[in-house]
């Protein structure tokens, strides 16, 4: 049996090796790059080490041998084509590489037909992930993340504008174009574009820079190659562009060119540039160490000072793990190596042009699978592409760095998860996702251009010799805000006024040239003028522009520098004061409350202190008269009777303090009636204006008629346009006579509308709050510094010195009279009417339940006399009677009427006899038998 056995395993394992195809001795692929770049160089060496690493892992291939073949692209597009063919001659399976965006666009055409996978370690591009390459997989991450990043650190500084300075490349376009949309994303934008094209020299960039340097922003993102990155930056600072007030921002190529060349610092102080973030490890550590060893050891002098290993070179290291593991996985299934001749090549007479060595790798697309199946950490992190498809490695993240004295300053990190942090990013999680947390979006202090560490502003007024365009209303009326001029400005006015004081503010010079919009006949609409700023036909508006939603939708206003809002004038009729006027301060119902609550205070205090006061005794006709006489005097605190209960002190101080209020307030209502003019008017405000169906005016211009239309439903039947000048005869006609009831304007124009025309007021109260400012293009810098301005202006007081100068007031006063002014109601005063009730109650519950004890005390102490059963053996058959003479109404009304004094005399006295009848029936019970009272304690009555 045991032979058997083993004979079955034999045969088994002869199977299986019949079955799998042996793994190949070697494998080769191919290594596209510049060797004598930054890239290339730091990629040669990692390329070389990544290569013996995997050979000398057992676990990796297994006995097939990797070998390599590197190819110099010398960044030309035509010699990378020509070495990748020369590559695809030796029937290589993969290729990593190249360095370049645009070799990789063209280079990528031929692995597609060839079926070659294309693993790319810096070509960031973010048009090469489309599936218009399928065979290119980049294992590094593309510029739209990095240009992410940068739009978020732009954004962290508020800048708005930025200069776009970069290669005219498939990589430097591809990567602004990433930038517009990410800076989009954060409200700023590329105001302009400087594009230079490869190789260009010193002269052309020094060209290009001053170009750049005549628009207004300050904010430069270099994105280009290292060598010419940093001629750019050498241009720069000749031309004293690295100075105070400058922000350069570098992508990537600068922490390589960093890394290579030191000699460049010096004019590279203060740059923000960004580094792909790879995490620390042991295996990063070491691989840098043997790559500072390797990089000496092949310049054949131990001494000479060799090169860090940039980023670059990690990610050329980790793509080459990527192949070798995906090449394994390949391997391991059964996967078997072959190349076959390609039917379109031989057709097009390719051995004309010696491509008839090319052949298809037939396996291709299944290695390309195991390839975007990577998942392993290498010495950038773990290795592994997004599941969504999107053929991205996951985590993309990013150092960022400050240039300043001799090295480099991390500030802060980026990453897709967290944005800007000046914490390292997280790991992710199994899943892909990044842990829970949220963080400030913040980074630790930078050193700007010039040695500063104040962020600078990112701006300044362009040096283009093109001064600003500023839309000026051609106002026909009111000429005290803006009008014509014939001095220098040709325009003048508050308005302006207010404008050039404000420009006087900033730090910097801004020409202006002053455009008046309208033509002179009547005042022009507000909305169109606003509209031309948006559309960039004026740089600026500047004059009476009230600042409405609308058009804060299209362009960016400054803090206001005139509150304003709509108000109602209206015609007004004097009339004088009648012989009623007396009665105007109350309403019926405050009238007839404040009498009664004087009756009933009078009667509670009567009731409190007729026991107790002799003053609120005598016959019913005086007590009567007592109590109206206390009652109405106490409004003028002139009555003559005392009171002596605690009870009733305590509700006549309550009561006094509400008379007191009442009467101020009454007082003052009838002095406002007796001595201020009164107006009557059918409008009385926004109400009675809306529920009338009387035509209404509005200024030529003003957004009042879109306001009442859209936002209050008046009809456009009703609304009129008027001049200023032709409010006073609208008015006066009347709506009977071809003219309007109100008119609704804002209030700056009413003010001194009203300061020349005094039989007219405003009614109501103002019923929306705007005001005017400067209107400017959006996301205009110039408007946020002109809005600190004016906020200096306000403080120092030079505002209202410039109001005062154009708009000093006439002869009427301004001030708003609402004719349909609340008389005084009881809403007013129903919470002292509260008090004054509730301490009368309170009072009188005290008082009663004061006198039912008494009530109580004074018949069980014997009401009568012994005859009457009150003694202290009384008769049992009167007992059973008693209840019914207590609950007597007549009784309890003579007890209430009884002086208080009598009372307690007449309950002391009857006490002082039941303590000697006690005495006295103790004495005959001890002495025995008594006749004396026998007779009367048993006799019925």
């Amino acid at each position: 049996m045991a032979s058997h056995s083993l004979l079955r395993v034999l045969c088994l394992c002869s199977a299986l090796a019949v079955a799998l195809p042996a793994r190949p001795p070697s494998v080769t692929i191919g290594a596209l790059f510049t060797f004598d770049s930054v890239i290339g160089s730091s990629a040669a060496t990692a390329i070389r080490l990544a290569v013996d690493d995997i050979n000398r892992d057992a676990t990796v291939l297994r006995g097939t041998n990797l070998s390599v073949i590197m190819q110099d692209t010398k960044c030309s597009g035509f010699v990378g084509t020509i070495q990748a063919l020369e590559l695809m001659e030796k029937q290589v399976v993969a290729v990593v590489g190249p360095q370049s965006s645009g070799i990789a666009h063209v280079v990528s055409h031929v692995v597609n037909q060839l079926r070659v996978p294309l693993v790319s370690f810096a070509a960031t591009d973010p048009a090469l992930t489309s599936t218009q390459y399928p065979f290119f997989v980049r294992a590094a991450h593309d510029d739209a993340f990095q240009m992410a990043a940068v739009a978020d650190i732009v954004a962290n500084f508020g800048w708005r504008e930025v200069t776009a300075v970069y290669v005219d490349t498939d990589y430097g376009r591809g990567g602004v174009d990433a930038l517009g949309d990410a800076l989009e994303a954060a409200r700023a934008r590329i105001t302009y574009k400087a594009a230079f094209p490869p190789g260009a020299d010193r002269a052309a960039l020094g060209d290009l820079l001053v170009r750049a340097n005549m628009m207004e922003s300050r904010v430069f993102v270099v994105h280009a190659g290292p060598d010419s990155g940093l001629d750019i930056f050498a241009v720069a600072h000749t031309l004293n562009m690295m100075d105070n007030g400058y922000v350069w921002i570098a992508t990537e190529w600068l922490a390589a060119a960093i890394d290579d060349d030191k000699e460049s610092m010096p004019r590279i102080q203060g740059v923000l540039t960004l580094r792909q973030y790879t995490p620390d490890s042991d295996a990063k550590r070491s691989l840098e160490t043997r790559f500072i060893a390797a990089s000496r050891q092949s310049r054949d002098n131990a001494t000479a000072e060799a090169g860090s290993m940039n980023a670059y070179g990690l990610f050329a290291y980790d793509s080459v793990w990527m192949a070798a593991r995906a090449i394994d996985q390949f391997l391991g299934d059964g996967g078997n190596i072959s190349f076959s001749v390609d039917p379109s090549i031989r057709d097009a007479n390719g051995s004309a042009l010696r491509l008839s060595s090319l052949r298809v790798f037939d396996q291709g697309e299944q290695l390309l699978r195991k390839v975007m199946l990577a998942n392993f950490t290498g010495v950038t992190g773990q290795v592994r592409f997004d599941a969504g498809g999107s053929r991205a490695l996951i985590n993309p993240a990013y150092e960022v760095l400050n240039v300043g004295g001799t090295g480099v300053r991390r500030v802060g990190y980026w990453s897709n998860y967290t944005r800007l942090s000046v914490a390292a990013p997280p790991r992710l999680l199994l899943d892909g996702r990044a842990p829970n947390g949220t963080q400030q979006q913040k980074l630790y202090s930078v050193i700007w251009p010039g040695d500063t560490t104040s962020p600078p502003r990112g701006w300044v007024f362009p040096n283009n010799g093109r001064p600003l365009r500023i839309g000026v209303p051609y106002r026909t009326t009111y000429k005290q805000f803006v009008s014509k001029d014939s001095g220098p400005d040709g325009v003048s006015g508050y308005c302006i006024d207010v404008f050039k004081a404000a420009v006087a503010l900033l730090p910097y010079p801004v020409p202006v040239s002053f455009i008046l919009f309208g033509d002179g006949v009547k005042n022009p609409s507000y909305g169109e003028l606003v509209q031309r700023v948006a559309d960039n036909y004026f740089d600026a508006a500047v004059g009476d522009i009230s600042i409405v939603t609308n058009r804060t939708r299209v362009v960016d206003f400054t803090q206001p520098y005139v509150e304003s809002g709509l108000v109602i004038v209206s015609p007004v009729k004097a009339t004088s004061s009648n012989e009623w006027a007396f009665l105007k301060p109350f309403t019926p119902g405050m009238w007839a409350v404040t009498g009664a609550f004087f009756l009933f205070v009078g009667a509670v205090v009567w009731i409190l202190e007729h026991r107790f006061n002799p003053e609120f005794r005598g016959s019913p006709r005086k007590q009567m008269v007592t109590i109206f006489w206390f009652s109405f005097s106490t409004m003028f605190f002139a009555h003559r009777e005392n009171t002596v209960s605690t009870l009733g002190r305590f509700v006549l101080i309550i009561w006094l303090f509400v008379v007191l209020i009442i009467n101020s307030s009454y007082t003052a209502s009838l002095t406002s009636i007796l001595t201020v003019q009164q107006l009557s008017t059918g409008i009385q405000g926004l109400d009675s204006l809306l529920s009338s169906n009387e035509p209404i005016g509005y200024q030529v211009g003003s957004f009042a008629r879109s306001y009442m239309m859209e936002e209050l439903g008046v009809p456009a039947s009703r609304l009129r346009e008027l001049a200023i000048t032709e409010y006073a005869d609208s008015l006066q006609r009347g709506p009977g006579n071809g003219g309007v009831a109100a008119i609704v304007d804002e209030l700056a124009y009413v003010e001194l509308f009203l300061s020349t025309n005094c039989q007219f007021r405003t009614v109501g109260q103002e019923f929306t709050k705007s005001g005017w400012g400067f209107a400017f293009q959006r996301d205009s810098p110039l408007a946020v510094d002109l809005s600190t301005a004016i906020l200096t202006l306000s403080e120092n007081g030079d505002l209202q010195r410039i109001h005062d100068k154009w708009l000093s007031p006439g002869t009427c006063s301004s001030q708003s009279t609402d004719v349909g002014a609340d008389r005084l109601n009881l809403s007013s005063f129903w919470g002292l009417f509260l008090i004054s009730g509730v301490a009368c109650f309170v009072a009188l519950l005290i008082y009663f339940a004061r006198i039912l004890c008494q009530f109580c005390e004074y018949h069980d102490g014997g009401g009568g006399n012994d005859d009457e059963g009150g003694g202290v053996f009384p008769d049992p058959e009167r007992s059973l009677r008693r209840p019914a003479r207590l609950s007597s109404i007549r009784d309890l009304m003579s007890f209430v009427d009884m002086k208080e004094a009598e009372v307690k005399r007449t309950i002391r006295s009857r006490s002082g006899e039941r303590r000697l009848d006690r005495s006295m029936g103790g004495s005959s019970i001890s002495e025995g038998p008594s006749l004396s009272r026998p007779s009367s304690i048993m006799s019925p009555v």
